[in-house]
């Protein structure tokens, strides 16, 4: 049911006036088995990310991530700095459904609409490799991260998931960095 709202979403905006930027030809990958995240208190930084219209940031980009056994899921609350450098803040939830059993979740922020979040691969103490992709008929709407637990000396993580990426067939020159510099304040 979910999954069909969703892909309802994505046709309606295919259907708008024109194609968003963020809406391509094409169907998802199939990234296979995901991992499951651990129920735990986290910070991680963005390092590199097909730029995505829902996220206002630009630079700076970090997520903290707090499990709740309530919703059995993570709250998260994540911060950087706009393009006009202004500090922002968006909170809410990743979680596990029905539809996105705990390996393939949703992420659900108030001001979009809910979409799958697929951990790919991580080792939990440094690197994180994340897709999410909606397709329907033609057209997918796909977005990728790569996380660092530190927002400098992150080649080892982009290198893994640049190789988990293209080895599950999503297109990493799609992929831009998430500059952290002396300026960037980690307050999420």
């Amino acid at each position: 049911m979910l999954k069909a709202l969703v892909a309802a979403a994505l046709v309606a905006l295919v259907a708008a006036d024109g194609i968003p930027d963020f809406v391509a030809p094409g169907n998802c990958a199939k990234v296979g088995k995901s991992r499951q995240l651990r129920p735990s208190q986290s910070r991680w930084y963005q390092v590199q990310i097909i730029d995505n219209a829902y996220q206002p940031y630009t630079r700076c980009i970090h997520s903290n991530y707090d499990y709740s056994d309530s919703f059995n899921g993570f709250r998260v609350t994540t911060a950087g700095f706009s393009p006009n450098n202004e500090y922002l803040r968006l909170q809410g939830k990743i979680y596990p459904t029905k539809d996105f059993p705990p390996a393939h979740m949703l992420i659900d922020f108030p001001t979009v609409f809910a979409a799958p979040y697929e951990v790919i691969e991580t080792d939990y103490d440094s690197y994180a490799c994340v897709y999410s992709c909606i397709d329907t008929d033609k057209y997918k709407s796909e977005f990728g991260f790569v996380f660092s637990r530190t927002p400098q000396n992150s080649a080892s993580a982009i290198s893994r998931c640049a190789s988990v990426f293209r080895r599950n067939g999503v297109d990493f020159s799609l992929f831009n960095p998430v500059p952290h510099t002396s300026e960037c304040v980690y307050n999420a």
